[in-house]
């Protein structure tokens, strides 16, 4: 239900945290506690959890800092519609006060008593009351800020994906998704995640990110001593994402030997770790995702056929932006009004001028150029109105290049230094949210991921 509405129906908490222990004790908790006040959902990634956030009516959240990557990522699991109980196993008042302080109405250290999380849950629902007298008008506009699981479109091509979307969803079968560069693949492989139901991993794997040396141990794993600096046993992507969905983004960028690997597993339902010697049954549905025409791949001799086939069973294809214009200022609007809020700006509307060139803007980079041109702007400026002079179009939406002044012209660092200080500062900029970083550079996450890994291996 909705907090703040009757008493007659339960409250839902979307419970997350990475500690399989962890969710079902909490979840234990409420059930044989809370006499039906509550009910839980409990999910393992904040991903998973921001989705469930924004299927329902009203919910309290509690979310461990450590899975969300810190203070800084907990904004995305509290609004109109939610209420957030931050918990940790470091139970310091400095991290309660600054949880507090991100949006937090509570702080509970691990680990956690089952009367003392009852108590934090009624008090939760009563803090949100007394701050939202008009809740439920509060939560039919936060509601309208996306049109179906995450998305925002109206227009009849994205109400065709909806459908196909959730025809799919309750299926075990492959899906394979092809759309552009920022249309938006990884939700919609989410969306058909979650719209399945249950309580199940989803994990994603990026196959143009991850080194090919390293691609297969990322997705089978490996046991100790199979290679240089594999140093004790690792789960990989497809275990971990047993009874759930394995999410294989940019697909066709697959080295073809790992291909063949991939193939024989999606045909018997076993792996082997890298190193190892026992065979492993999961049982995984796959979503691929490419933003390449897969039949001029397989024309190149790029892609496997055989394995296009056994995952092109549910094809989806995301329309560019510049196909449903009608929802680009359905979009434009619920960035700004998402990213006002985080940034503390007074933005309320874009002029018809500002209006009119977003539409009629090209968009090559889809939904994620548009999200970020959105993002810098509301960063860059304040007011209650959006100028075209802030949007910085016709032309590149990228911000003038500085001139190097001359004295540092003949100081030019190496390129791995300038990289680190760039993604370092995008961390800081951030709060040490990775997603945000990695949307603000218009990189992946796991690109952060991984040369964080490079510099601690290197030493620097």
């Amino acid at each position: 239900m909705a907090i703040g509405r009757t008493a007659r129906e339960p409250v839902d908490v979307i419970i997350v945290d990475a500690d399989p222990r962890q969710r079902r004790e909490l979840a234990g908790a409420i059930t044989d506690r809370a006499t039906g006040r509550f009910l839980p959902h409990v999910y393992a990634t904040p991903a998973e959890a921001i989705a469930a956030r924004r299927s329902v009516d009203g919910a309290i959240v509690i979310a461990d800092v450590e899975t969300m990557g810190g203070i800084g990522a907990l904004s995305g699991m509290y609004g109109a519609k939610s209420a957030l109980i931050a918990t940790s196993s470091t139970g310091s008042v400095h991290l309660a006060v600054a949880a507090v302080k991100a949006g937090a109405v509570d702080f509970l250290p691990k680990p956690i008593g089952a009367k003392a999380l009852i108590e934090r849950l009624d008090s939760a629902v009563a803090a949100w009351k007394s701050q939202n007298p008009a809740g439920s008008a509060a939560q039919a506009s936060d509601s309208g800020s996306t049109d179906f699981a995450g998305f925002v479109g109206r227009s009849p091509v994205m109400l065709g994906i909806y459908e196909q979307i959730r025809r799919m969803a309750p299926s075990k079968a492959p899906v394979f998704i092809t759309g552009e560069s920022g249309t938006g693949k990884e939700l919609a492989a989410e969306a058909i995640h979650n719209q399945s139901g249950g309580e199940r991993p989803f994990i994603a794997i990026n196959c143009s990110a991850i080194p090919r040396e390293l691609m297969e141990s990322e997705i089978f794993g490996h046991v100790r001593g199979a290679f240089t600096g594999a140093s004790e046993n690792r789960t990989g992507a497809a275990e971990l994402a047993d009874g759930g969905t394995l999410f294989l983004d940019e697909i066709a960028e697959m080295d073809l030997a790992l291909q063949a690997k991939l193939l024989r597993f999606v045909q018997t339902g076993t792996l082997r770790r890298v190193g190892g010697t026992e065979l492993k049954r999961v049982d995984v549905r796959i979503v691929s995702a490419t933003n390449r025409d897969p039949f001029v791949e397989i024309e190149a001799g790029r892609f496997r056929s055989d394995l296009f086939y056994r995952l092109h069973v549910l094809p989806l294809h995301l329309p560019p932006l510049r196909e449903r214009p009608e929802d680009i200022t359905l979009l434009a609007n619920a960035f700004l009004t998402r990213f006002a809020e985080e940034e503390g700006r007074h933005f309320q509307r874009f002029s018809r001028e500002a209006a009119t060139a977003l539409a009629l803007h090209a968009w090559p980079g889809n939904v994620r150029q548009l999200e970020n041109a959105i993002r810098r702007l509301v960063v860059l400026h304040d007011g209650e109105e959006v100028t075209p002079a802030m949007l910085q179009l016709p032309g590149s939406d990228l911000p003038e290049v500085p001139v190097i002044p001359r004295e540092s012209r003949d100081r030019i660092e190496p390129f791995a230094v300038q990289e680190r200080r760039i993604i370092e500062a995008a961390l800081a900029a951030h709060g040490g949210n990775i997603a945000k970083a990695a949307a603000a550079l218009e990189i992946a996450p796991s690109t952060i991921y991984r040369k964080r890994q490079e510099w601690q291996r290197k030493g620097f």
